[in-house]
Formats: structure tokens, sequence, C-alpha cells
């Protein structure tokens, strides 16, 4: 007798996105400091907001890591969920650590640095997310929480 088991967890392809975010900020800096330098027209005031997005970026992801361990279930996309969670940073994206390394790792030092690279990598980091994470993720929480995620998806942006 034949059974399918079930994932424990999405069925990811990326098992930890910040590695993603890393890889393309250091391929940025690369490129912007050997290959071919593009500077963004950026003054004092594009790199202070770019330094406050970078901050701001890590402590919105920070916040949500914690608030999903004081839930107590996993931060690793792939291992299986014991909650929902709706609350916190979770009250105005559905991928608050997403969002959170989005803004840190790529909007941020492109404009701290001034560089335009981060965000020409960006389409390619959010496409990239969205396809092995979010998208496999989407799927295992509506078949783990059905109408309760389904209702949580439909009131609460992916992004922001």
């Amino acid at each position: 007798m034949s059974t399918t088991t079930r994932p424990l967890g999405a069925a990811v392809r990326l098992k930890f996105p910040p590695v993603l975010y890393a890889a393309l900020l250091a391929v940025a800096l690369v490129v912007q400091r050997w290959v071919l330098p593009w500077n963004l027209p950026a003054g004092p005031v594009v790199r202070v907001i770019g330094g406050v997005l970078t901050i701001a970026g890590l402590a919105f992801g920070l916040a949500a890591a914690v608030t999903v361990l004081r839930h107590r279930t996993t931060l690793a996309p792939h291992h299986a969920v014991a909650h929902l969670v709706t609350t916190g940073p979770f009250r105005f994206s559905r991928n608050p650590m997403y969002t959170g390394l989005t803004a840190a790792f790529l909007i941020g030092p492109a404009l701290w640095i001034g560089t335009w690279w981060p965000l020409v990598l960006l389409p390619v980091c959010v496409l990239a997310v969205l396809r092995l994470v979010i998208l496999p993720e989407e799927a295992y929480l509506t078949d783990r929480f059905g109408d309760q995620y389904v209702q949580y998806r439909g009131k609460v942006r992916r992004w922001l």
C-alpha cells in the first residue's frame, strides 16, 4: 500500500533566503568596485535615507523573527509551522522578514553606498524569493491552516 508523505514544511527550493540577499549585495559591490562602477547621483540626504532604510529593514526583519519565536514556531521556511503568526510585523506584511531583508540588503545599501547595482539586482532577488520561497510557503500555509490563512492573505499584503 502506497502512502504519500506530506513535507515537514513548505517545499521551498531556497532553504536560507538571507544567503540570496547577501550574495546579491556582494555581487553588486564587486561589480561596483572592480568591474563597472555605476554611481547614483546621491548626495548626503540620499545617503542618510539609505542608512535609515538599512537599519529600518534590519529592525523590521528582526521584529518579525522575534514575533515568530515568541509564538514558538520556526523561522526556517522548510520546517513545519506550529502556528499561523498574524501579529507584530505580520499585521502589515505576510513576509516581513523578506521585506526587511530587501530594504536592509538591497535598497538601503544602494542609497547609502551610492550605486545602482543593488537596485538593478532587486527584481532578480524579489522574483527568486517569490518563486523559490514565498509561493511554496503560501501553498503550504493554505494547506496547513485552510480558511484561516486564506482570510489572513485577503487582509494583509504580501510585501507591504
